[in-house]
C-alpha cells in the first residue's frame, strides 16, 4: 500500500471487487499519485476518490457495505471530495438496481440499473462489449479533454436509467447508453477509463483536475 503524500493523492477503493492494478498503473503513468486502500483515514486523508467494481451489483454492494466505508465515502463526498465511480463502481452511485433481484445503492445520483436485456429489440448483443463512441450532452470538467464522438470502452449487461438531471455523456446501443454522469462532486462512467486508451487516460487526468 502507498503512503499518502503529496497533492493530489487518489484513492482507490478496494472492496474485493475488480482488478485495481490497471487503473492504479493507469494513474501512476499520468504521474498521479494514487494508493488502493480499504482504510478510512486514508480516504479521508485524499484529495479525490475513485470506486471501482466488476460483477453484480447485489454482491458488490454487500462487500462494500462489509467494509464499513460506506458512511466515510458518503461524508467525503457532502464535503465536496470528487469521486469517480467506473463501471460497477458507477451503478453502485444510484439509488437501486434489478441485477438479480432488487438492491439498494449508495443514493449519491438518482436513477436506477436496470436490464439492457429487457429495452434490446434488434439482436444487439449483451453484455455490451468493445469501443462505442460518446454523444456529449453537456459540458463537465471530466470531459475537458474529450471531443463529441471520442471512442471509449464498454463490458456491461446493465444500465443505468431514470437518471436524465444528472446525463453528461451517452453511447448509442439501440438505446441511449449513460456514460458518463455527475451530480455534485460526483462522477460515474459506465465505461472503463484505464481501458480506453488516450481518451479514458486524458478522462483520468481531468479528473484530478477536479475541484470540490
Amino acid at each position: 500500500m502507498a503512503a499518502l503524500k503529496g497533492y493530489n493523492m487518489i484513492a482507490i477503493i478496494d472492496y474485493g471487487v475488480g482488478n485495481l492494478f490497471s487503473l492504479s498503473s493507469s494513474l501512476s503513468y499520468l504521474g498521479l499519485e494514487n494508493t488502493i486502500t480499504r482504510s478510512a483515514a486514508e480516504i479521508k486523508a485524499a484529495d479525490r476518490i475513485i470506486l471501482p467494481g466488476v460483477g453484480a451489483f447485489g454482491d458488490a454492494m454487500k462487500k462494500l457495505q462489509a467494509t464499513g466505508l460506506v458512511d466515510t465515502i458518503k461524508e467525503q463526498v457532502a464535503g465536496g471530495k470528487p469521486m469517480l465511480g467506473i463501471c460497477l463502481g458507477m451503478q453502485l452511485l444510484f439509488d437501486k438496481s434489478y441485477e438479480y433481484g432488487e438492491h439498494q445503492g449508495l443514493g449519491l445520483i438518482h436513477g436506477e440499473v436496470c436490464d439492457l436485456n429487457d429495452d434490446l429489440t434488434t439482436g444487439l448483443k449483451v453484455p455490451e462489449m468493445g469501443w462505442n463512441s460518446l454523444k456529449i450532452k453537456k459540458d463537465h470538467p471530466i470531459l475537458k479533454y474529450v471531443k463529441d464522438g471520442d471512442y471509449v470502452y464498454y463490458v456491461h449487461s446493465y444500465y443505468a436509467k431514470h437518471c436524465e438531471d444528472s446525463l453528461v455523456a451517452v453511447s448509442e446501443y439501440e438505446v441511449e447508453v449513460p456514460g458518463v454522469v455527475a451530480s455534485g462532486s460526483v462522477v460515474g462512467t459506465q465505461f472503463h477509463p484505464e481501458k480506453s486508451g488516450a481518451v479514458g487516460l486524458s478522462m483520468l487526468k481531468a479528473f484530478s483536475e477536479m475541484q470540490g
